[in-house]
C-alpha cells in the first residue's frame, strides 16, 4: 500500500504536472491517504470550479467519479485520532525553530507515521521537507 497526499491524490483526477505518472503508480498498489484528504480533495476540485479550470458540469463529474471510487472503494482512509495527535506534540515539541509546517501536512504526516508507513508520496516541497521529521520518506516522482 502507499501513501498519498492530496497534492497526488487531486492528480488522479486533474489533469496537472505530473498526473500521468501518478496515475501510473496508483495503478500498482492499493493508496492510503489521511482522513481528512477526502475534504481537501472536494475543496481542490471546487477551487478548479472557482478559478475556471473546470465547468460546472466537468466539476459534477469529477465529484461523481469520486463518489463511485470511494463505493468502490478504491482508497483506504486513515483515522486520525487521539495518538495521533500525541505524535504530531512530540514531534513539534522538537522540530528546529525554522519548521516551516503547515497543519493539514502535519496531519498527514503524522497518520502515515502512525499508522506504519516509511514513505510518502507528494510534490509538495514543505511536506517533503517535513517528512523526515516524522521517520518518514518523501518521494516526489516529478519535478515541478
Amino acid at each position: 500500500m502507499i501513501f498519498f497526499d492530496t497534492s497526488y491524490l487531486v492528480r488522479l483526477y486533474l489533469d496537472e504536472p505530473g498526473s500521468s505518472a501518478v496515475r501510473d503508480l496508483a495503478k500498482t498498489q492499493p493508496i492510503a491517504a489521511a482522513w481528512h484528504a477526502q475534504a481537501e480533495l472536494l475543496c481542490t476540485f471546487h477551487r478548479a470550479l472557482r478559478e475556471g479550470r473546470l465547468n460546472t458540469e466537468s466539476y459534477q463529474v469529477l465529484r461523481s467519479q469520486f463518489y463511485h471510487d470511494q463505493s468502490a472503494s478504491a482508497f483506504e482512509w486513515l483515522t486520525l485520532s487521539d495518538s495521533t495527535l500525541s505524535h504530531l506534540d512530540l514531534i513539534l515539541k522538537d522540530a528546529p525553530a525554522n519548521t516551516f509546517l503547515r497543519t493539514a501536512d502535519a496531519l498527514h504526516l503524522a497518520c502515515a507515521a502512525e499508522h506504519g508507513f516509511q514513505e510518502v508520496y507528494s510534490n509538495d516541497r514543505h511536506f517533503l521537507a517535513a517528512a523526515p521529521l516524522f521517520g518518514l520518506k518523501g518521494i516526489n516522482l516529478f519535478a515541478q
